[in-house]
């Protein structure tokens, strides 16, 4: 049985002049970390998208276990297997970190009875577990509006999971993270994802998160993957050095 979770096909896709995707072709194998990186405005982003349904691409497929989830709408593709963590964390911030995972495995679930008290819905202590597994287990009551920016990316991750995908992509997961925090926030992260036997690619500009943290690496630039290896081959490429990386860096 092939280990390729998501397999994308020719994909295009341009915003004006700009070319986001040209003929982009790549894929995902189960288990593996993997991590995008590339100059700002280089289409990774647009690659998420695309992969979650936000963006239709003009030309090429992608393919979920298998299955062309191309033309399914975002809700559609969630529940085939396909989660998606955001670069600002997308929650409820009126609402406790509790209370978003309980909205989150309401939709899941179907739960859409308005009478229904959250708190009262079975999987409670299923959502309680995965606030300890990303760590926050402490903030559960805690409004989300009161939380520090590196518990939020957390608690975005953990609604993510709540999901049960297969396969997460994340945007920039330690942006906005002080520099101090970002390898405690990323140890949480792969070890929450390696718990629930979840995949990931993640979007990252820190090249010590990716050295650290990604099983491989695929460079964007101009739209297209221009190289693919593991971290030591390619944050040691002259052409990473020079077009990501940065000369004297």
């Amino acid at each position: 049985m092939s280990d390729v979770l998501l397999e994308t096909r020719n994909l295009v896709i341009k915003f004006g002049g700009v070319t986001a995707a040209d003929n982009v072709s790549l894929k995902i194998h189960a288990g593996h970390n993997l991590a995008i990186i590339g100059p700002n405005g280089a289409g990774k982003t647009t690659f998420l998208n695309i992969c979650t349904g936000w963006i239709k691409p003009s030309q090429g497929q992608v393919l979920f276990e298998g299955e062309d989830i191309t033309p399914l709408p975002p809700r559609k593709i969630v529940q085939r297997g396909v989660a998606r963590a955001f670069q600002i964390p997308q929650l409820f911030t009126e609402h406790t970190a509790l209370e978003n995972l309980l909205i989150a495995v309401s939709a899941r679930d179907h739960l859409r009875n308005p009478l229904m008290d959250m708190h009262a819905i079975p999987e409670r202590d299923e959502m309680l577990h995965l606030l300890d597994m990303v760590g926050c287990a402490d903030a559960a009551d805690t409004v989300v509006v009161e939380l520090a920016e590196g518990q939020r990316k957390l608690i975005d991750v953990a609604v993510a999971l709540a999901l049960k995908p297969k396969l997460l992509l994340l945007d920039e997961p330690t942006s906005g993270v002080a520099s101090s925090e970002k390898h405690a926030i990323m140890e949480i992260l792969i070890g929450a994802l390696k718990e629930a036997d979840v995949t990931s690619v993640f979007v990252e500009h820190d090249m010590g998160i990716v050295d650290r943290y990604a099983d491989e690496v695929a460079v964007w630039n101009s739209g297209d993957v221009q190289l693919r290896g593991t971290p030591a081959e390619i944050l040691e490429h002259p052409d990473v050095i020079r077009d990501v990386i940065g000369e004297g860096v």
